[in-house]
């Protein structure tokens, strides 16, 4: 048997019909098959290739951890350096209030966290999230998730929680003195690049803050860089309680973190002990991957060139098939007419080396999120193929 034929045999598959090209190199903003095509990058693995696949600087940090120590203890027992530099350098860069991580595995796992971490700061159960967002897949995040046909089949869920739509007066309004938490994106990736009025999120910051609901910006996506800030939150001017942190954080090496106060992440430390705990949550290889990566994309100035180049995606893309094209920095949504029409272009891409996706809540539209590396030359390769394939 080949290795497709594997793959579909013993790899626990999430879709009856997974892309299946066999990957043999990544490297800058290219994937490479084991025919020898090479692929122009549209996702980025999901937005956690922020620099690219494979910068050396990550590469050279993994190796350089690897030859030191690998996992040594469960997470917040011992001192290890890479953990402890990458918390430091995080903190600098976030508001005075988010000054202690939590690192996980994932991002799923900084949702569950932070939703532990509420109702443990508040004594209370109720959530409040959003229609069309997405938080993870597991209990708790699918839970939160503002979508009924993820849902609905592992029901029953994590009772308390009322799902109100992005950026309506009607979710502010529900925030009351029972409400544990509110958990938004910070720009709703999963519903095809949807941003908050500055208005809006204002007033969100000012209820909870009236109502003493811990305020959680899920930054899981468009968090370094993906937006043409560091974060998303930077073009509000409105601070969380808590922030989620995820995919390019590790710098393509799976990493999760929550970031709070001290004050709110030392209940943790009592009644219970051990309130929230993981085994490999800030592995010192990834914490090192991560740390490298997040200096590259600041000392390279990747972040600098993102809100131009989203604009020049949006001045190429222009076809009568076109809809809309929604963007935030980097994060792209191509609205077409149908989710069959999306799934037809994506083919037709592929066959020409351009590889893409789609959303989860908006199936109509082609996902574009690139490695911030991306040039105009390629930005400007991939246009035309996708217009080609329109």
């Amino acid at each position: 048997m080949n290795n497709r034929q594997l793959f579909l045999q013993h790899v626990a598959q999430t879709s009856p019909a997974p892309v299946g090209i066999e990957i043999v190199e990544a490297q800058g903003n290219y994937l490479y098959d084991v025919d020898g095509n090479k692929y122009l990058d549209l996702i980025g693995g999901i937005s956690v290739c922020n620099i690219g696949h494979r910068h050396p600087a990550v590469v050279a940090a993994i190796k350089d951890q690897a030859d030191k120590y690998l996992h040594v203890m469960v997470y917040g027992e011992l001192v290890q350096s890479p953990q402890v530099k990458y918390a430091q350098k995080l903190a600098a860069h976030l508001p005075t209030n988010l000054n202690c991580v939590f690192f996980t595995n994932s991002g799923t796992e900084a949702t569950e966290g932070a939703l532990k971490l509420a109702r443990r700061a508040t004594g209370r159960t109720d959530v409040i999230s959003c229609n069309n967002s997405y938080h993870g897949s597991t209990l708790g995040s699918l839970s939160v998730m503002g979508g009924e046909y993820w849902r609905n089949a592992f029901r029953p869920l994590m009772p308390g929680v009322g799902h109100y739509d992005f950026n309506s007066d009607e979710l502010i309004e529900a925030i009351n003195e029972q409400t544990a938490c509110v958990l938004i994106e910070t720009i709703q990736g999963e519903a095809g690049v949807i941003a908050p009025t500055p208005e809006w999120i204002t007033k969100l910051r000012a209820k909870c803050t009236e109502k003493g609901a811990i305020l959680i910006f899920d930054e899981i996506q468009c968090g370094f860089g993906r937006t043409g800030k560091l974060w998303g939150f930077e073009h509000y001017r409105v601070a969380p309680d808590i922030v989620l942190l995820g995919k390019a954080l590790g710098g393509g090496m799976p990493l999760g973190a929550f970031v709070s106060s001290h004050e709110l992440m030392n209940l943790f430390t009592n009644n219970p002990v051990l309130g929230n705990i993981n085994t490999f949550g800030g592995h010192p290889v990834c914490c090192a991957a991560g740390m490298a990566g997040m200096k590259a994309l600041i000392s390279e100035g990747w972040i600098e060139h993102v809100s131009k180049k989203g604009e020049l995606f949006k001045d190429l893309l222009k076809h009568p098939a076109i809809r809309a094209v929604r963007g935030v920095g980097l994060l792209i949504a191509v609205e077409l007419d149908s989710p069959e029409h999306v799934s037809q272009t994506l083919k037709r891409c592929l066959e020409m080396k351009l590889f893409s996706d789609w959303f989860l809540f908006a199936a109509n539209c082609v996902r574009i999120a690139p490695p911030l590396t991306i040039t105009d030359e390629e930005i400007a390769s991939a246009c035309a193929i996708l217009l080609q394939c329109l």
